[in-house]
């Protein structure tokens, strides 16, 4: 990595310049205050000496490094840090710059700091990309200066990298860590109680203050010196396919991301909850024609390939062909499977053409229909119009919201399960109706 160096004069160089040159003048008017530009004209000659020898002392006297993951997270707020090392021995103060990539249009990432001599200084700030692909990370620019601010001595670390967004990781770790540690409650998960009893026996072990004693194995208990109990694991390696629709509706935004990458998102959080409660995840996207297939597995590498499929999709502006993708799990899915359907709808009407595909997906799996519930439409509900004009658009706007209620409403009647839910809420209404299936032994 070559580091590039160079020099500026500050807006203190001229200004100091300015006002020698002023006493200059005055000087034919005044000849006394000629003696005193001189004697300011030889003391600002000797602090700019001072500083340039203090600046160039070494050669080396600055380190900096930009630290960061790997992998981006997608609608998260990433933590970028900026690590400094001064090898001068007094005191400087420095401007430090950032080049960020050109996607956040930001120019506020630069601080004006204190560097202490021989010392280290950490500067920590936060990008959050709404776009999944590559970013182009600049040069690291730091401008020195001493106390007396005439100049200033650039450093320029190249630390160009390019760096992969992907979907939300951050997500999906703090999910697997509060799944693994059973503390999804945390997170705003239900806890669920369990109804009835899986039927995959684990194992006989000795009765302890809080089991079952309906699960109290007499046989096994005459032969010991204590009760035993039979141990039941809830039923694993259940299929669960993330089916990520791609279609034209799925580009409607959310603050900042489209529904899409919500739904990406949330794919891969369900995907790692999935893996980590022992069934088989996989994924399915479609437009107006099939796009990616992961085969529902658990295998090791099963989460990292629907991580880098995920990363490439993107929204279409044709109709999602519903019937289309009925077909395909048909003759594709062949064991019975929760299907979570990541999907909107835009109408009533819109609904009703899709629904013979989804009453036929429902037959043979178990099918959760994902959409999404227009948050600007409740701030319209709930406000007091005056105009007539606002009385029409309120009026709309519970009209739509009514109409989403009724899509709910008719998928019940028709044996399919549903959530409604804000794209904020997207992942913790998800992963809570999984929940709630394993519980009740569905899945």
């Amino acid at each position: 990595m070559k580091l590039i160096r160079s020099i500026y004069l500050t807006s203190r160089f001229f200004t100091v310049v300015v006002v020698i040159v002023l006493l200059f003048v005055l000087g034919y008017s005044f000849p006394m205050i000629t003696m005193i530009a001189k004697w300011a004209l030889v003391a600002w000659a000797v602090l700019l000496i001072m500083e340039i020898m203090n600046l160039y002392k070494l050669k080396e006297g600055l380190e900096a490094e930009r630290l960061h993951e790997s992998k981006l997270s997608n609608g998260d707020d990433n933590e970028i840090r900026i690590i400094m090392t001064s090898h001068y021995g007094y005191d400087l103060y420095a401007e430090v710059v950032d080049e960020i990539p050109h996607q956040f249009q930001r120019r506020d990432i630069s601080w004006k700091i204190s560097l202490p001599k021989e010392s280290t200084e950490t500067l920590k700030y936060l990008l959050r990309p709404t776009k999944r692909g590559e970013y182009s990370f600049g040069a690291i620019n730091i401008f020195l200066c001493t106390q007396f601010g005439l100049l200033q001595r650039r450093y320029s670390f190249p630390n160009e990298v390019v760096v992969p967004v992907y979907p939300s990781i951050i997500q999906m770790k703090k999910y697997e860590f509060s799944a693994f540690t059973n503390n999804l409650t945390a997170l705003g998960i239900k806890r669920i109680r369990r109804v009835g009893q899986t039927t995959e026996f684990d194992q006989i072990k000795e009765y302890v203050a809080g089991d079952d004693p309906r699960n109290i194995n007499w046989k096994a208990s005459a032969k010991s010196t204590g009760l035993m109990i039979n141990h039941y694991e809830d039923e694993k390696s259940q299929p669960v396919y993330c089916i990520v629709d791609k279609g034209r509706l799925m580009r409607s935004p959310f603050n900042e991301l489209t529904l899409l990458d919500y739904a990406v998102n949330s794919a891969l959080v369900m995907s790692n909850v999935a893996i980590q409660k022992q069934d088989k995840a996989g994924l399915i996207t479609f437009s107006n024609k099939m796009s990616s297939i992961v085969k529902a597995d658990r295998r090791s590498g099963q989460l990292q390939r629907i991580l880098e499929t995920l990363y490439n999709q993107k929204t279409f502006y044709k109709e999602s062909n519903y019937e289309m993708l009925a077909t395909y799990i048909q003759r594709r899915v062949t064991s019975r499977s929760l299907l979570l359907l990541y999907t909107n709808f835009e109408s009533l009407s819109s609904f009703r053409r899709q629904l013979p595909y989804l009453r036929s997906l429902s037959k043979r799996h178990l099918l959760v229909v994902i959409f999404f519930e227009n948050t600007e439409l409740d701030t319209i509900i709930q406000s007091q119009p005056k105009l007539s004009e606002e009385i029409y658009t309120q009026v709309i706007a519970e009209q739509l919201s009514l109409e989403k209620q009724l899509i709910v409403s008719e998928l019940k009647k028709n044996g399919i399960y549903s959530v409604l839910t804000a794209p904020s809420n997207l992942n913790v209404n998800t992963i809570n109706k999984y929940l709630e299936f394993k519980a009740r032994g569905m899945v």
